[in-house]
């Protein structure tokens, strides 16, 4: 009988997000796997989990994949954790997660924190349909993707690093409109998590006046 691969969400800043579910199967695993096994040592500490890690991130899954699997048919037990939020939400675990399925191997996600979702209902724009861009690319295929973006009905969401927020903010202005609405998060979870909104040419003035700091979600009125 095969083993089962556990997705499972762990906090995107505050330690208490961590659910009693997660816990309880992070502790009943053979293995977990982690993308940065130092960063996952110090919430596994905390929470008193003493299960092996293993690191698994976007520079060795394609290696380690197969063994990973070949244990799982053997029997074992893994979970997958990353740095923050839900494994496979623009982090590693998309070609685990197609392995597994391929091998008709079970595999169940948990519930539990992810960033986008809070950024989305703060927003104050249509959060009935949208659509998950993530990280956009930073030079090839930038300019095509923002157009092809451009005519989107949807609400739009983006994850965003602090030292490029600024260029985002002035490429979206100018390909998108500067008077489209859209909000900023950073920090979510965290003491200093601040919303933003406006326009995107108010965003973009505020961003190159103040040092935002943090991880970010841009959420983007449709066209």
């Amino acid at each position: 009988m095969s083993g089962i691969l556990y997705l499972v969400p762990t906090p995107i800043g505050n330690l208490k997000d961590m659910t009693f579910r997660a816990i309880e199967t992070l502790n009943e695993s053979d293995i977990i796997l982690a993308e940065d096994t130092r960063n996952s040592g110090i919430l596994l500490k905390h929470y008193e989990i003493s299960t092996q890690m293993r690191s698994y991130h976007a520079h060795n899954e394609h290696q380690v994949t197969e063994e990973i699997i070949k244990q799982l048919n053997e029997g074992k037990t893994f979970s997958l954790i990353t740095d923050a939020g839900s494994p496979g939400i623009s982090d590693p675990g998309f070609l685990l997660v197609r392995a597994c399925v391929e091998n008709g191997i079970e595999v169940i996600a948990l519930p539990g924190a992810t960033a986008f979702v809070p950024a989305l209902t703060v927003s104050g724009l249509i959060s009935n349909e949208f659509i998950f861009v993530g990280f956009l690319p930073v030079k090839k295929g930038r300019q095509s993707k923002l157009n092809e973006l451009k005519e989107e009905k949807r609400t739009l969401v983006f994850y965003e690093s602090p030292h490029k927020i600024t260029r985002t903010l002035k490429d979206l202005a100018e390909i998108f409109g500067s008077e489209r609405k859209a909000s900023l998060s950073r920090e979510i979870t965290k003491k200093f998590e601040e919303t933003l909104r406006g326009t995107l040419s108010e965003l973009h003035k505020i961003s190159e006046t103040r040092n935002l700091k943090g991880e970010m979600v841009l959420v983007v009125e449709g066209n």
